[in-house]
């Protein structure tokens, strides 16, 4: 399981903003430079960061970190 403050680092460097800081209600919205390049680089970094793969589904599906937070770690935990 991993700790919200994980995700930090990797927003970070994905958004070139060291002091960038997510919560659980941290949305595009919130973050300057968020747009559709931005975010499949996120997504990339994240899957290769936590050795996991989201479906389009699930993509399509998150409303905000929280819920990317949640996907990762129920990912992890379903590791055998």
């Amino acid at each position: 399981m991993i700790s919200l403050e994980q995700l930090d680092p990797i927003f970070q460097q994905v958004f070139d903003d060291d002091a960038l800081h997510v919560t659980p209600s941290t949305t595009a919205d919130d973050v300057d430079g968020w747009d559709s390049l931005s975010h499949v680089n996120l997504i990339l970094a994240l899957e290769t960061a936590f050795k996991v793969h989201f479906s389009q589904k699930e993509l399509l599906s998150f409303k905000n970190v929280g819920d990317l937070y949640h996907s990762i770690n129920a990912k992890l935990e379903a590791r055998p």
